[in-house]
C-alpha cells in the first residue's frame, strides 16, 4: 500500500518521535542524575503524545503503528560514545539529543504543510510545543554546563 504525502508526513513525525524516545532511553544511564531528572518528564510526555498521535493516525489516516529505525539507533548510539571519548559525556549527549529535536521539528513543519483532520492538530500542536520546550531546556542545560 502507498501512501499519500500527508501520510508520508505523518509517518516521518511518527518515527522521529520514536527515534528520540529511544535514543533518550538507551542513553538515560550516562546522564548524571541532575540531568536525567530535568529531561525525563519531557520524554514522559512525548511517550504519551507518541501513542495518541499514533491511535489518531490509524483512525483518521489509516496508517499502522511504526517503530524507531533499530539501524539508525545503533549507529547513533555507537558515534555518541565515540565522541564521548574526546568530549564531555553530557555535553555530547546534549548535542545529540539537540539533534534529534531538529530533525523532528522539520518532520512536524512538513506535517503541518498538510490539512489534518480536526482530531489531530491539536495533538501535532502540543508535540511541537513540547518539542519546544525540550530545546529550551537542552539549551538551559548547555550553558549550565559551559559555564561551570
Amino acid at each position: 500500500m502507498f501512501l499519500d504525502n500527508r501520510q508520508v508526513a505523518m509517518d516521518s513525525v511518527l518515527e522521529a518521535l520514536a527515534d528520540s524516545i529511544d535514543y533518550f532511553q538507551d542513553n538515560i544511564e550516562r546522564l548524571r542524575p541532575s540531568l536525567r531528572d530535568a529531561l525525563k518528564p519531557h520524554y514522559t510526555k512525548r511517550l504519551e503524545q507518541m501513542r495518541k498521535l499514533q491511535e489518531l493516525a490509524r483512525a483518521h489516516l489509516k496508517m499502522l503503528p511504526r517503530e524507531a529505525d533499530v539501524e539508525r539507533d545503533d549507529f547513533l548510539w555507537l558515534w555518541s560514545r565515540l565522541k564521548s571519548f574526546v568530549g564531555n559525556d553530557s555535553q555530547v549527549l546534549i548535542n545529540e539529543l539537540l539533534e534529534q529535536e531538529r530533525v523532528l521539528m522539520q518532520a512536524l513543519s512538513t506535517l503541518f504543510t498538510h490539512p489534518l483532520p480536526d482530531p489531530i492538530e491539536p495533538v501535532v500542536d502540543e508535540c511541537m510545543q513540547g518539542c519546544r520546550k525540550l530545546i529550551r531546556e537542552l539549551y538551559s542545560l548547555q550553558k549550565r554546563k559551559i559555564h561551570r
